[in-house]
């Protein structure tokens, strides 16, 4: 005797039979196995796989319904080049403020090194008039017997006066029998000198004085001319 299917099929639905409990009522709203694959493919099922795909909704749908994708929006692909431009042109602008700003930071720290350097320059040059007197008394007074101890003593006193200039780093420049160079000659005369060679300087009038590596006064020379 074969074994009766308790349940019988009505309309693609399994309708127990009467008298049947409650867990058997229950079971009647379950669909076919067939009814389950015909409701993934319809488009219902179709949109709530879209809702879930991690790939959007729109691509969800386009992709569950057979639809084309819809092409981006050119206002859209405009202002994302746009901010990529500004974004690219605010990071130039950066950069150049920041060269900027480290190119005169370098400047105004040359300018101060300068400054300490040479800020003696104006009170050295007011000092080398009285050196030049000095030179003058010991040059006039050389050759004078009376002036023996005076002279000494304004030698010393020249010699102590180079000594402390020198610390600050200044320099006596010009000399008789060299070579006249514009640089730091200043040629006040041109005579025909038979003992000295064409172009040296031939008598030194007052001595020139470099700061460092300034010239502070040029010297004034003579120059022979041949």
């Amino acid at each position: 005797m074969s074994k009766r299917n308790p349940y019988v099929s009505t309309g693609g639905r399994f309708q127990p039979p009467s008298g049947s409990g409650p867990e058997d009522r229950e079971r009647t709203d379950c669909p076919l196995p067939e009814e389950d694959a015909r409701l993934e493919g319809s488009p219902a099922s179709a949109g709530r796989q879209a809702e879930i795909s991690p790939e959007g909704e729109l691509a969800g749908r386009s992709k569950a319904t057979g639809e084309e994708e819809i092409p981006p929006c050119p206002r859209c692909l405009a202002a994302e080049e746009a901010a990529a431009r500004a974004l690219a042109e605010a990071g130039d602008t950066r950069l150049r403020a920041l060269a900027e700003a480290d190119n005169l930071r370098k400047r105004l720290s040359r300018e101060k090194e300068e400054a300490m350097r040479y800020i003696a320059s104006a009170v050295l040059s007011d000092i080398l008039p009285g050196l030049d007197n000095l030179d003058l008394a010991l040059e006039h007074a050389k050759n004078s017997e009376a002036c023996k101890d005076l002279l000494l003593g304004v030698e010393m006193t020249r010699k102590l006066m180079l000594e402390s200039l020198k610390k600050h780093g200044l320099e006596p420049v010009g000399a008789p029998g060299e070579v006249f160079d514009p640089a730091i000659h200043e040629a006040v005369s041109l005579v025909n000198d038979p003992d000295t060679p064409d172009g040296a300087v031939c008598a030194l009038l007052s001595k020139g004085y470099m700061l460092r590596d300034r010239l502070l006064r040029p010297a004034k020379v003579v120059v022979c001319k041949k």
